[in-house]
């Protein structure tokens, strides 16, 4: 039971890095991006096709496809999604979508339906052993260093920088952040660029870890918006917390049954969102 809650700890370092960016494009523009899961999973193909090409360690080549997945994520806010923004709700759910389907069936044509995964050498297969006998892989330990060290690096970004107070102001209200000379449309694509880029991170983290897929997508979609729903919005350290959680709560389902690792998280999920809607960090909106 205690292996299982540290490795469970350890997992919703993960989680943390695919909710980032969902909780800051919903957080800034109030869009709930359904494509999220599958810019994940375009992350790790990416990584995928640079790794063949260069022949380097998977970790290396992050920069370079973070940076690609911000480029195109300021590129999509301006070229399409900025277009469905104050239309309502309806209007970003159904583009996303869209998106969403668009990634699933490129990969699907490009990559086939075989899954894959990526070589990150000794770094995967070693590990550290702590009190209790229990044995902690150093890579999943490095992911939750890795979550923090980006939620930290975020945290700074939105709290003490002039983008980070123009993310606030439009969050706040956009009709008087535009009165007020801020640039509301290369604020959301600034957004949606470092949204893109933390989850570029969180893609090739997956594709070490484990197989995927191009239907992968919406499976890690959920575990982003349950992540980020237990943390609370407007809270990048609930989103840890509540990574952690999730993480916890699968792992130990999964050591009374297989089959209620998924149903475990589930669960807790649903007792979360009735008991606090905001979140456990969340704040209340009147």
């Amino acid at each position: 039971m205690t292996d299982a809650i540290v490795q469970g700890i350890l997992l919703g370092g993960l989680y943390a890095l695919f909710a980032a960016g969902l909780a800051i494009v919903f957080g800034v523009m109030k869009i709930v991006n359904l494509a999220h899961g599958d810019f994940i999973i375009l992350a790790a193909y990416l990584t995928l096709v640079v790794v063949d090409l260069t022949s380097l360690n998977p970790m290396v080549t992050v920069v370079v496809i973070a940076a690609v997945m911000g480029l195109f994520g300021y590129a999509l806010q301006r070229g399409i999604l900025n277009f469905t923004l104050g239309s309502g709700i309806l209007s970003p759910l159904v583009v996303t979508f869209g998106i969403s389907i668009i990634i699933q069936n490129v990969l699907l044509e490009v990559f086939s339906a075989d899954t894959q995964g990526l070589d990150a050498g000794a770094l995967e297969l070693s590990s550290v052993s702590l009190p209790f006998g229990i044995a902690v892989g150093w890579f999943p330990f490095l992911t939750f260093l890795l979550s923090v060290a980006v939620l930290g690096g975020l945290q700074l970004v939105i709290g003490h920088t002039k983008m980070g107070r123009s993310f606030r102001a439009v969050s706040d209200d956009e009709e008087t952040a535009r009165l007020m000379g801020v640039r509301t449309r290369h604020v959301f694509g600034l957004a949606m660029a470092i949204a893109l880029l933390v989850t570029a991170i969180g893609g090739v983290v997956l594709g070490i870890r484990t197989q995927f897929d191009p239907a992968l997508g919406p499976a890690r979609l959920i575990y982003a918006f349950e992540t980020v729903i237990i943390g609370g919005l407007g809270s990048l350290w609930g989103t840890l917390i509540g990574g952690v959680i999730l993480g916890v709560a699968q792992n130990v389902g999964a050591y009374f049954s297989p089959g209620w690792r998924e149903l475990a998280g589930h669960l807790v999920f649903l007792i979360v969102l009735a008991w606090r809607p905001s979140g456990l960090f969340g704040r209340s909106a009147e």
